[in-house]
Formats: structure tokens, C-alpha cells, sequence
């Protein structure tokens, strides 16, 4: 992963002669010192290499892949780089380097970057969206749409069949939605009454309050006379939502794995999933190609109307607000789906 201060010095005599020439300027970037701790610093803008763009940030997005740095592991070293943790950013382009053919000064785009709760950041070019003229002024944190669109396309939802999700935060509210839009049965399981409200909106045809296990799955077995369902979306990333899709998972179902597990082993029931001869399929990406064409696809099923995420993005911080927002993503407490912060 490449640092904001390695891109600050150039030393490899790439960069066109304007960009070298570009005046330095200061800007605001928040660094996790320690644990839980975080400051907003003044740092050198980052210049952009050959076949980058340089954005001036509008927002990012506060993801939960964050939690486990901000609150410590052994693994991790503090003071993190300046902007780093960031990664769900949209802004304009206001510098090209080198080569760039595919964006303009002045363009409107969202990105895969490294280092984006900070007021600027630099991008490949092949790792940027342009973002339409019908989402101007909008938010627009494309990595999460883009994962949802990804995960969706990934559990092989088909129309008429019943999908259980279980966990309905900002993900599961859009995969929710998918589900929907495609004419599929949805029955969304959550803790929050919150939660399970917005599911409904949504348009989830059935709610369960997530307080029972076995509960549960004798209401899923109700709802689905005796079969469970086709489809089992977990998206929640804990050991105890793994074992209720399992067990709700129809036989020769399709268990999708969504969940941010990253805290530690799971265990799983595979005496189950054996003789039920589940599907299970680990629904995380890392190829950032398949990234890009999740967002373009966001791009295009936000701008066309087939997805709305703005009821979703129910929290917004200022840079400085960073901790309270990382906190609040941990935490979750009723009412809240998805953090922005707004440079």
C-alpha cells in the first residue's frame, strides 16, 4: 500500500513539467495515532504520478473494515499514514498526471483509493468512475454500492425464489432492494427495530426480530412451509448469524457469505451444510477490477432510479469528527446505517 507521504517528494523525474511546477499547498488530514485516538494534521497535498488523477475530495464513506484498526491489533502500526483508512471517496479532479487520457480537470468521479479522509487524494485513473451529471450534488460512496452490486450478482438471487437476509444495515438494506427489484421474496432478520423498518421500505416481505435462535427458524420454517429458503444472505460478520443462516438454508440452498468476519475464528456446523449439500459462497471481492464494474453498475442503477441510497447515508461527520463517526460504526445504535464524512 502506497502512503500519502511516500507520493509527497517526487523523485522519479516522471511527472510532466506543470505538475512539477504546481505550487505546494497544505491540506487537512486526519491520522489515527494510536488506538482509538485520532487528529486532524496539516500536510502536504499529494502530487499525482504518471497514469494518476488527483481528486479533491468531497467525502468518503466510513466503512467497517475500519473497526479493527481503529481500535488496535498487535498486527497494525500507529501513527497510520495521513488520510489512511479511507477508501469510499468521491470529488472532483483537480490535477492529472503524466499520460492520463480517460479524465479532465474539473470531472466529477468516485474511487478506489488508500488515504481519503483527507481533503485530496490520488487515484489510477483505472480505478475512478466518472459520476453522471444526474448525481451532482449527491454523495456518492461507490466502493459500498459497488460491493453490494457485486455481492448481489454473486448469490445468484432469481426471481420468485425466497432470500433471507440477516443483518440489515447499509448493506443489507441495498441487497434488500436488489432482492425486491427482481421480484424475489425477501425475509430480512435484524436486531434493530430500526433496522427492520427500514427493511420494509425496502421492500422486504417479511420481518423477524433477531433476539430468538430458534425462534427464528421456527418462524422461517412457517414462512416457507417446512422448506427454508433458497437463498441465505449473511451480512452481518459474527459467529452467531453464521449459525442461524446455516440453519435456515433450505437443502442444496445457496449460503452468501457478505459479512465482515475479521475479529477472530468462526466455526460452522458442516455436519449441516453437508447433509443439506449447501451452496456456500464467499461473497468478498479483492480484484479491484471487479470493484470498478460493481460501481459502474451503482453508477448506472442510482442514476436511473433503481436503487435509492440517500435514506441510508444516515450520518454525516466533519473530518474532525472522525473518531465519533468510526465510533459510531462499531457500535451501531438505533438509527444508524452509514457514516459520511464531508471534507
Amino acid at each position: 500500500m502506497t502512503t500519502l507521504a511516500e507520493r509527497v517528494v517526487d523523485t522519479s523525474g516522471a511527472r510532466d513539467a506543470a505538475v512539477r511546477a504546481a505550487p505546494a499547498k497544505a491540506m487537512r488530514a486526519a491520522v489515527v495515532t494510536q488506538p482509538s485516538v485520532c487528529e486532524v494534521r496539516e500536510v502536504p497535498v499529494p502530487l499525482p504520478r504518471p497514469n494518476e488523477i488527483r481528486v479533491k475530495l468531497e467525502g468518503c464513506g466510513v466503512c467497517a473494515s475500519n473497526i479493527p484498526p481503529w481500535e488496535g491489533r498487535e498486527w497494525f502500526k500507529y501513527p497510520l499514514a495521513p488520510g489512511q483508512l479511507g477508501h469510499e471517496a468521491w470529488g472532483v479532479v483537480d490535477e492529472v498526471g503524466h499520460d492520463v487520457s480517460g479524465f479532465a480537470i474539473g470531472d466529477r468521479v468516485a474511487m478506489l483509493s488508500d488515504n481519503a479522509y483527507a481533503e485530496y487524494d490520488c487515484t489510477r485513473e483505472d480505478r475512478a468512475v466518472p459520476l453522471p451529471p444526474e448525481l451532482a450534488g449527491q454523495p456518492f460512496p461507490a466502493e459500498p454500492l459497488g460491493c453490494a452490486i457485486n455481492i448481489f450478482k454473486r448469490s445468484g438471487v432469481r426471481p420468485g425464489q425466497t432470500v433471507a437476509i440477516i443483518g440489515i444495515g447499509f448493506l443489507g438494506a441495498l441487497l434488500t432492494k436488489l432482492a425486491e427489484g427482481i421480484n424475489a421474496r425477501v425475509i430480512a432478520i435484524s436486531r434493530r427495530p430500526f433496522s427492520l423498518e427500514v427493511a420494509r421500505r425496502m421492500g422486504a416481505a417479511h420481518v423477524i426480530t433477531m433476539d430468538d435462535h430458534c425462534r427464528i427458524i421456527e418462524e422461517v420454517r412457517q414462512l416457507t412451509g417446512g422448506q427454508f429458503c433458497e437463498t441465505v444472505i449473511e451480512a452481518v460478520g459474527k459467529q452467531w448469524p453464521l449459525d442461524l443462516a446455516g440453519e435456515i438454508t433450505r437443502e442444496r440452498g445457496r449460503l452468501v457469505v457478505a459479512g465482515y468476519h475479521q475479529d477472530g475464528p468462526r466455526q460452522i456446523n458442516m455436519q449441516l451444510w453437508n447433509w443439506r449439500g449447501i451452496d456456500v459462497i464467499n461473497a468478498h471481492e479483492r480484484d479491484p477490477k471487479v470493484y470498478l464494474s460493481g460501481m459502474r453498475e451503482a453508477v448506472e442503477a442510482v442514476a436511473c432510479g433503481r436503487i435509492d441510497p440517500a435514506p441510508l447515508y444516515t450520518h454525516r461527520f466533519s473530518l474532525e469528527q472522525l473518531g465519533d463517526a468510526l465510533d459510531m460504526t462499531r457500535d451501531r445504535p438505533d438509527g444508524f446505517l452509514k457514516a459520511l464524512v464531508m471534507m
